[in-house]
């Protein structure tokens, strides 16, 4: 049973059709202009560009609605002052408290 698989194996090896068609693939597969290496790099980009995509269009949205805010009510846009940019009335003291993670970012950064 076994030597009648061996020469199964033997034979299909030894066709010169299968062993042409086995240098293609090979030569398709490794060494070709767009080798199945590459695609596969082509592919694992191309869903990472989707993921930015995706990141970035969910952001300009939630920038339009801050901004349609901000455009609407003046209280928005004080508040959003106020916290964004430490801005103050000019009888008012600001109190910045930043946490210990925080801190360390700022000196790392100086």
């Amino acid at each position: 049973m076994i030597k009648t698989f061996l020469n199964k194996i033997l034979h299909l090896i030894r066709n010169k059709y299968f062993l042409s068609f086995l240098v293609f693939m090979i030569w398709i597969a490794i060494f070709d202009q767009h080798n199945l290496l590459d695609r596969i790099k082509t592919h694992r980009h191309l869903i990472q560009l989707r993921k930015d995509t995706l990141f970035y269009y969910n952001k300009i949205q939630a920038n339009h609605t801050l901004i349609r805010e901000l455009k609407t009510n003046d209280q928005n846009l004080e508040k959003f002052a106020r916290e964004q940019y430490l801005m103050k009335a000019p009888d008012e003291d600001v109190f910045v408290i930043l946490k210990k993670s925080e801190i360390e970012k700022e000196d790392k950064v100086r």
